[in-house]
């Protein structure tokens, strides 16, 4: 796997799991890292979490490599 995809699959991991604590705890820990949810930073890492999921839905059009 290429670093751009490696980099993109973390962030993505990165935003499921910001996902899950709002959902479980009402708590968004970027938001909280980053001064709130409106300010440059966080919606900065906001948009790359997002790219990074566009990014990776080539995954799922991959093949997968043979093994011999």
């Amino acid at each position: 796997m290429e670093t751009l995809q490696k980099t993109a699959l973390i962030l993505t991991i990165i935003g499921a799991l910001n996902w899950g604590l709002i959902g479980v705890f009402e708590f968004d820990l970027v938001a909280s890292l980053f001064g709130g949810m409106n300010t440059a930073l966080a919606r900065i890492v906001y948009a790359l979490i997002g790219l990074a999921g566009l990014i990776n839905i080539g995954l799922l059009f991959a093949e997968e490599p043979t093994r011999k």
